[in-house]
C-alpha cells in the first residue's frame, strides 16, 4: 500500500468497527446531560482509579505525561462545551463564546508545534519511528493557516430540543475537510504508525455526525470522539501498536510529501476564499460571521437556532 505497509481484511473490518464504536458513544453522549455526565464525568473518574494507573503506567507506550495531560485536556474541553450546552447564562455570555475556539485553536497550535520539531527527526525516538522532511513545514504552515481561519464563534448557539448541542453555524464543510486533511497529515508525519486508526477513523467518526446526523455540531462531535479514542487508548495502549489489528505506516518519503502537499493547498484555498468574503462582503472576522449567505450556514440556523423564525430575512442574509 502506498500510505500504508500493508491492511489485513481484519484490520480493514476493525477500522469500520472504530468509526462505528466511536460514532455510537457521540450519540449517546449527545443524548442528553446525564448521558454527558456519565461518559465524561463517571466513566473517566472510573478509569482514572481502577485501569489507567495500571494499563497507562510507566512501563507502557502511554505512560507518559503528554498522554495523560492529553487525555484530560480533552475531557476538558467536552466539559467545558457542556457547561454551554446546558447552562443558559454561560451560553448567553460572549466571552464564554470564546472558549471553543480558544481550546481549538490551542490544540492546533500543539500540533503545529509538534510537526515543526519532528521536521529535524529521524529514526526510533520515543518508541515512534520518525521521518522528517520538508512536509512537516508545509504542513505546519497549512496547520497555522487552519487556525487562523477559525471564524465566527460569536455566532455559536445552543440548540433547539432535548440533546441541547453546541452549534457553530459559520464552521462550514470546506474548513472541516481542510482541518481533516491537516489532522491526518500531522498524525502520519508525527505518529505514522497510529495514523490508520488515530488519524483516518477518528476524523471520519466525527466529520460523518457533522454532514449526516447534526449538522453545524462538528467541534462537539470532535471533542467528544477525540476523548473516546484517548480514553481507549489509554486503557488498550497496544491496541495501535502491537495487536494483530495494528496497521503501520509505509513511512515512504513520496507519501508524507504528497499528504502535505494536499493539506496545505486545501488550507490556502479556504484561506484565500475567507479573505475574499472579509474584502467583498466588508466583515471583522474577529466579530463577524462571515458566511451568513451560505445554504449550509443557513440550513443549520433555520433548523437549530431558537429565534430562527423571528430572525428578518434581507437581501437573502439571515439578520441576527
Amino acid at each position: 500500500m502506498f500510505l500504508f505497509d500493508s491492511i489485513p481484511w481484519y484490520s480493514a473490518l476493525m477500522w469500520f468497527a472504530v468509526v462505528a464504536a466511536l460514532m455510537l458513544a457521540n450519540e449517546i453522549a449527545r443524548a442528553s446531560k446525564w448521558a454527558s455526565l456519565a461518559m465524561f464525568v463517571g466513566l473517566p473518574l472510573v478509569l482514572t482509579i481502577f485501569v489507567w494507573p495500571t494499563t497507562a503506567g510507566p512501563d507502557s507506550s502511554t505512560g507518559t505525561w503528554f498522554h495523560w495531560v492529553k487525555v484530560y485536556s480533552a475531557l476538558a474541553g467536552c466539559l467545558g462545551f457542556m457547561v454551554l450546552r446546558f447552562n443558559r447564562k454561560a451560553a448567553a455570555n460572549k466571552y464564554a463564546l470564546m472558549f471553543p475556539a480558544a481550546i481549538l485553536a490551542l490544540n492546533i497550535l500543539e500540533a503545529v508545534i509538534r510537526d515543526f520539531q519532528v521536521h529535524g527527526m529521524h529514526g526510533l525516538i520515543d518508541g515512534v519511528v520518525m521521518v522528517g522532511g520538508s512536509w512537516n513545514i508545509m504542513n505546519g504552515i497549512a496547520g497555522l493557516l487552519n487556525l487562523l481561519t477559525i471564524c465566527g464563534w460569536a455566532g455559536i448557539f445552543i440548540s433547539k430540543g432535548r440533546q441541547k448541542d453546541m452549534m457553530w453555524p459559520d464552521m462550514v464543510w470546506f474548513w472541516i475537510i481542510a482541518y481533516d486533511l491537516w489532522n491526518f497529515a500531522y498524525v502520519y508525519n508525527c505518529v505514522g504508525d497510529h495514523a490508520f486508526y488515530a488519524g483516518a477513523a477518528l476524523l471520519v467518526s466525527c466529520t460523518i455526525p457533522a454532514f449526516f446526523i447534526k449538522k453545524g455540531a462538528w467541534l462537539q462531535h470532535r471533542a467528544q470522539t477525540l476523548a473516546f479514542w484517548m480514553m481507549f487508548t489509554m486503557a488498550v495502549p497496544g491496541f495501535v501498536t502491537d495487536s494483530k489489528f495494528a496497521v503501520a505506516s509505509s513511512h515512504n518519503t513520496t507519501a508524507l510529501f504528497l499528504v502535505s502537499a494536499i493539506s496545505l493547498a486545501a488550507n490556502i484555498t479556504v484561506a484565500v476564499y475567507q479573505i475574499r468574503t472579509i474584502v467583498v462582503k466588508h466583515r471583522n472576522p474577529l466579530k463577524d460571521e462571515l458566511y451568513v449567505e451560505l445554504a449550509d450556514y443557513k440550513k443549520v440556523v433555520a433548523a437549530d437556532r431558537p429565534d430562527a423564525d423571528a430572525a428578518p430575512v434581507a437581501d437573502g442574509v439571515l439578520v441576527s
